[in-house]
């Protein structure tokens, strides 16, 4: 599965996160000014888009997540704490306990 995530500068407990729940490979884009992301294509493997709030810019918010809709994948719009990324993840992507988890982990992730 595939993540692509736009917005936040460093997402590397937020990699690791993803990653331990079943994320093979994560995309990130910086979102900070309005000619960085907004040109750009979503990568089609992508399963999932994970808006970072914190440093983003609003009209590429809108854009993505009009994208997402049309293409009918999921979008999960956080703010950039490793607790709130979990939460809203786990929520969207439908992982209710460790039997479901990505991970297939032994429980020491609380899912």
């Amino acid at each position: 599965m595939s993540v692509l995530i736009i917005g936040g500068d460093q997402i590397t407990q937020i990699s690791s996160m993803l990653e331990s729940l079943g994320a093979k490979t994560i995309n990130h884009w910086d979102a900070r000014k309005k000619s960085s992301a907004p040109k750009k294509k979503i990568p089609q493997d992508t399963a999932c888009i994970l808006m970072i709030t914190s440093f983003l810019n609003h009209n590429t918010m809108l854009k993505y997540r009009s994208k997402a809709k049309k293409k009918n994948i999921p979008f999960i719009c956080t703010k950039r704490s490793i607790s709130c990324v979990y939460e809203e993840y786990v929520k969207i992507m439908g992982i209710k306990d460790c039997n479901n988890c990505y991970a297939n982990c032994t429980g020491d992730l609380k899912c």
